[in-house]
């Protein structure tokens, strides 16, 4: 298993824990349980994609370096 696809499940596990803490229930409109939990979905996606690429660039950056 390629070590990219490690740091994801790591990440993915960091984000949902820390995407727990967030009360979003303020935000969204009464009786649009479905279009909140897709839009929870979409930011979760999202953050995990922009940090594992993050870290994945920083880390070959800081070999060239």
């Amino acid at each position: 298993m390629s070590a990219k696809y490690i740091l994801y499940l790591v990440v993915t596990l960091i984000v949902i824990f820390a995407m727990d803490s967030i009360n979003l229930n303020g935000f969204f409109k009464k009786n649009k349980a479905l279009q909140a939990r897709i839009l929870y979905f979409l930011l979760a996606l999202a953050l995990v994609y922009l940090i594992t690429n993050f870290i994945w660039d920083f880390v070959s950056v800081s070999r060239i370096i």
